[in-house]
């Protein structure tokens, strides 16, 4: 079965979502030890997070580039993500989503979120047809995200440099088993049709 080119999938519970990001060790570490984002966490700027692991060790190599060698899996609140998705534009501009140019871009001064849809990766971080969601979070979505939506914070660094030995070592099989069961997430049309995205209904 071929998969939606715009959906979300994300290793996801009844109540919670995990989504990562990496960072330099002196801000990842005491983030992970304490279970929250310190203060020396920039608020006012805007955060990328993302549901997919694998798209997570392509943008991060694998826990090598500088300062992102600390891969962290962020568990927040589904109401959290959800209120986030209702509120983000697309960051970029799409025919068809959009009345026009010009909506466009008011609705993305105002949005608190922004969304973008990059290709998904396979083991070897080769795109792969279909989309992986991106989710910027600034302003009120930023500090909501650091201050009240995270449920725990995890070191995932080693999991990241297991998978990444297993690959090296052509043991795909293996190192698909350690990967997070990232499920379609049970997002509505209320939730994606205004990002271009793909709704999938809980059966």
């Amino acid at each position: 079965m071929q998969e939606p080119k715009h959906q979300i999938r994300a290793l996801h519970t009844d109540s919670t979502v995990t989504v990562y990001q990496a960072y330099a060790p002196g801000l990842g570490l005491p983030a992970a030890r304490e279970g929250r984002f310190p203060a020396a966490w920039k608020r006012d700027r805007m955060t990328w997070i993302k549901p997919s692991f694998l798209w997570m060790m392509y943008r991060c190599g694998w826990g090598t580039k500088q300062d992102q060698e600390t891969v962290l899996a962020v568990e927040i609140t589904r109401e959290g993500f959800e209120w986030a998705l209702r509120h983000a534009c697309l960051s970029h501009y799409e025919r068809g989503v959009h009345a026009d140019l010009a909506a466009w871009k008011r609705e993305l001064r105002r949005a608190p979120a922004r969304v973008q849809w990059d290709p998904e990766r396979d083991l070897h971080l080769r795109p792969l047809p279909y989309r992986s969601l991106q989710l910027g979070l600034s302003g009120e979505a930023a500090r909501s995200y650091a201050d009240e939506w995270t449920v725990s914070i995890t070191d995932v660094t080693p999991l990241a440099h297991q998978v990444h030995g297993l690959v090296r070592e052509g043991a795909l099989d293996a190192a698909a088993r350690l990967l997070p069961e990232e499920r379609p997430y049970p997002a509505g049309e209320e939730l994606l049709a205004h990002l271009g995205g793909t709704g999938q209904v809980p059966a």
